[in-house]
């Protein structure tokens, strides 16, 4: 069993002694079957909220009314449900109400997919009650029970659908396919943040293109903020392989730049993301934009930054389907590293030097000097070093000096 698991194994042989029932559940069991990193480990147990508060010394309760206790053990943090089914759901997205029960069975037939309706006892025996493991052999995502009765609990469903066949290489069952198509509206009721959360993890994973054609198929773009019209830009970016990707940035970046949109800025913010991220993204277009026709400079990467032109070039090497990516990509690093400066404050002389030389009162020009200094370094016409910039500066003082 992996080590997360056995650490975790305490937690059990408490609730155990305590004469309860305990499993581990959800996406670690699946992921452990398929051998993938392990992510949040969850545990589902017959105690009721009040128990798992007297039985652990450190808890956190984010939600004792669904269930639902946050066990801290040895620096890690385990969510520790109580088994319960649920009512009516609220908003397309919440049960209206749970009811707390001692099945591990109804437990596990209330959630999403088969393959994350699993569980595993304390000595690694797995319980499936719905064919998770087979349906994780054929690489399938099915929904327990009706697919359509899933989809109207809870619409948000429909969109983490798509996101694992994209994380985990599985296809669509046909019937699950189907009832997203017919509930496809109810996504209207969940709100953009969550949207968004899935559509990066889709992005993310190794089968993007495959889910966003299903995306395509099933209509769910329309739903999505700002794509109701964009079906023909959807089409084209789904032929993309987004694996060399790295960053959010690199993701949106690529994405924007062919969903063909006016203001960047605008549809960013509908997609509820944070303000450092949109501004990333329109100066990387912007970028992406300008060097359409062109390739790096010297000073084109200074005024970038690495981190910004790694970014961009990240995009256009996936734009362009070349194949000697990471050649290009060190090119790109060397490149900047053999920079005369990376940054102003790096110039040999400062804006009070300037004035001195210049001998006039400080003013805005002395931005526009700087930066003329700052290209003729970068372009190796003009060494970094005071003496030379002051012999420089002399020279052409009237050119600079405000009075003339």
């Amino acid at each position: 069993m992996e080590t997360l698991f056995r650490e975790a194994k305490p937690i059990l042989e408490k609730l155990h002694e305590a004469g309860y029932q305990a499993y581990f559940v959800g996406g670690a069991v699946r992921d452990l079957l398929l051998n993938r990193e392990i992510g949040d480990l969850d545990i589902a147990t017959s105690a009721k909220p009040a128990i798992i508060q007297q039985l652990f010394e450190k808890t956190i309760d984010v939600g004792a009314e669904h269930g639902t206790i946050i066990v801290l053990h040895n620096k890690r943090s385990y969510e520790v449900t109580t088994f319960r089914t649920e009512s009516a759901y609220e908003d397309f997205r919440r049960p209206s109400q749970v009811t707390f029960i001692s099945s591990l069975k109804e437990d596990l037939r209330r959630r999403d997919f088969t393959i994350n309706s699993m569980a595993m006892d304390i000595d690694g025996n797995l319980y499936d009650y719905f064919d998770g493991q087979q349906h994780l052999n054929d690489r399938m995502i099915q929904t327990v029970g009706k697919a359509s009765e899933r989809f109207s609990e809870d619409a948000l469903r429909m969109l983490r659908a798509i996101r694992f066949v994209s994380q985990l290489q599985f296809s669509l069952n046909g019937d699950t396919k189907t009832a997203i198509i017919q509930n496809v509206s109810l996504l209207k009721n969940i709100s953009t943040e969550r949207k968004t959360v899935e559509f990066e993890k889709m992005l993310s994973g190794v089968h993007h293109q495959k889910a966003l054609q299903i995306m395509i198929d099933t209509r769910v773009y329309v739903y999505l903020p700002g794509l109701d019209s964009k079906r023909t830009q959807l089409l084209r970016f789904s032929q993309y392989n987004l694996s060399m990707l790295k960053s959010r940035e690199e993701q949106w970046t690529m994405f924007v730049h062919h969903m063909e949109i006016e203001s960047i800025d605008l549809f960013l913010k509908e997609w509820k993301l944070p303000s450092k991220l949109i501004q990333s993204v329109v100066k990387n277009v912007a970028l992406l934009h300008n060097l359409r026709h062109t390739d790096w400079t010297s000073l084109t990467l200074y005024q970038a930054g690495l981190i910004t032109a790694m970014q961009v070039e990240r995009v256009r090497l996936t734009l362009s389907l070349r194949t000697d990516n990471n050649d290009q990509l060190m090119g790109l690093e060397t490149l900047y590293n053999n920079l005369p400066i990376k940054a102003r404050d790096q110039l040999a002389v400062s804006g009070n030097d300037i004035v001195k030389v210049i001998n006039q009162k400080p003013g805005p020009w002395i931005s526009k000097v700087l930066a003329i200094l700052e290209k003729k370094v970068i372009d190796g016409e003009l060494e970094n070093e005071k003496q030379a910039m002051k012999e420089w500066l002399l020279t052409c003082k009237q050119d600079f000096d405000p009075n003339y």
